[in-house]
């Protein structure tokens, strides 16, 4: 087999979305003939602890860990967390008073931690991995981010080394949804976009979870004078998926009520005040509706939602879960009546597919989406018949969707229609993974 090494910054015991990708690729590699090397922080920041993905690792993988020093503490200080608090992503604020020097801290973290809090893992990570590989041989390395730190390791190996390096984009870099709000100085953001660029320009491979995303990273390469002259693409569309291990055949009791249930963090972005809204209108006018109705919300949620959710008038029928690990949740889809797919009502929308739709393809319910139409969800859930969407502003179409769902479900017959999934299994998205190895490895000879 030929060795991968594979830079991540999210690897169990942390849980969340950040880890699933890397963890469910690194499971099916070996099916490829390509043996895994994991290279991770042994004391990193991580939004949660899940134990229960530890299942999935590999036995006899070879996992290294080094430390790697973080300036959390100081910020926790400085906004007025405790020092065993979490730093929430996404500018995600659970509590009604503003933390204390919070914009301050934000501007600092923006202008000074290019690309991100992990800047100070680079230096002494590409030392190490530079000893270490050269007395442990690897054919490539994966980096996968963000954090995009992770590039600037990889790239500073590729450097060094001369290893074929495939970068993965799990998120945008420049082009990410909360890239406005970090306040950046003209310097700033023109550190941050020279960075982007030699990472495009020095990797071997572009990887990247959604098609609109990718085709803007090849338009920021293209529109370089480095970029500009290439005729061979070396970018790749690799989707997010769904692990059919996760999903067993195992029968779980139905929700008794009409439950639309979303998983995962919810934050200001992803807030769906149109959803409040409408479904306050159809309680109000139909008492059966609101007899059976169950709101579930399962994972951190903004304090903004709660509070429009409450000025509906939808408080009553609410229902919030803070954490759950992976293996309950997707208990918790699979029972769930109706999933809710909420797109981030952002500049970057059209390009969102968050790993949450595929695993709702995997637990087999309908998905009631709220995104922009003809954005790349859009595209999937229409060519998988998974579920409806409806704009963000189209209080008409989505009521009609919710009703749709809801008159099935008193009918005994609502069940998820959806076909062609099979494709996002990420056993068969591990092959496409192996695939731009084995490009990037090629003997140019051969």
């Amino acid at each position: 087999m030929k060795k991968v090494l594979i830079i991540t910054y999210y690897w169990p015991p942390s849980g969340g979305a950040g880890v699933q990708r890397w963890l469910k690729f690194t499971k099916y590699l070996r099916n490829y003939d390509w043996e895994p090397v994991i290279y991770t922080p042994e004391n990193p920041e991580s939004p949660n602890n899940d134990s229960s993905l530890e299942k999935d690792i590999p036995k006899n993988l070879t996992v290294i860990k080094t430390k790697i020093w973080e300036p959390y503490n100081f910020y926790k200080v400085f906004i007025g967390l405790k020092k065993n608090q979490k730093v929430n992503a996404a500018f995600l604020t659970e509590s009604k008073k503003p933390k204390k020097f919070e914009k301050i801290a934000v501007w600092i973290r923006g202008n000074f931690f290019i690309p991100d809090a992990r800047k100070f893992w680079v230096k002494p990570s590409i030392k190490f991995l530079t000893n270490y590989l050269k007395q442990n041989q690897v054919d490539a390395v994966i980096s996968t981010g963000p954090p995009h730190s992770m590039h600037l390791i990889a790239q500073g190996l590729k450097k060094k080394l001369n290893i074929p390096w495939m970068a993965d984009f799990r998120d945008p870099w420049t082009n990410i949804d909360f890239y406005s709000k970090l306040m950046l100085t003209p310097f700033a953001d023109h550190k941050h976009k020279r960075l982007e660029l030699e990472v495009l320009n020095d990797a071997d491979a572009v990887t990247c979870v959604g098609k609109t995303w990718l085709d803007e990273l090849e338009e920021i390469y293209r529109k370089s004078k480095i970029g500009s002259n290439v005729g061979v693409s070396k970018f790749r569309f690799i989707s997010n998926g769904y692990d059919p291990g996760d999903y067993s055949d195992e029968k779980v009791e139905m929700d008794k009520k009409f439950s639309l249930v979303y998983i995962g963090t919810l934050d200001k972005s992803r807030n769906p005040k149109i959803l409040w809204k409408t479904l306050s209108g159809i309680v109000k006018k139909n008492s059966s509706f609101a007899n059976d109705l169950q709101l579930q919300l399962v994972g951190k949620t903004d304090i903004a939602v709660t509070e429009d959710i409450e000025k509906n008038g939808l408080l009553p029928y609410l229902e919030k879960i803070p954490y759950l690990t992976h293996r309950e949740v997707t208990q918790v889809q699979k029972k769930s009546q109706v999933l809710l797919l909420l797109i981030n009502n952002t500049p970057n929308a059209m390009g969102i597919t968050t790993g949450k739709l595929f695993e709702y393809f995997a637990a087999k319910r309908p998905i009631l989406c709220i995104g922009p139409k003809g954005g790349d969800a859009d595209k999937i859930l229409a060519e998988t018949k998974g579920g409806l969407i409806s704009g963000y502003e189209d209080s008409q179409t989505l009521e009609a969707n919710i009703l749709h769902f809801y008159n099935k479900y008193k009918q005994g017959n609502l069940v998820c229609e959806s076909t062609n999934i099979e494709k996002y299994s990420r056993e068969e998205l591990t092959g496409e993974v192996a695939e731009v190895l084995n490009e990037i490895t090629r003997d140019p000879k051969s």
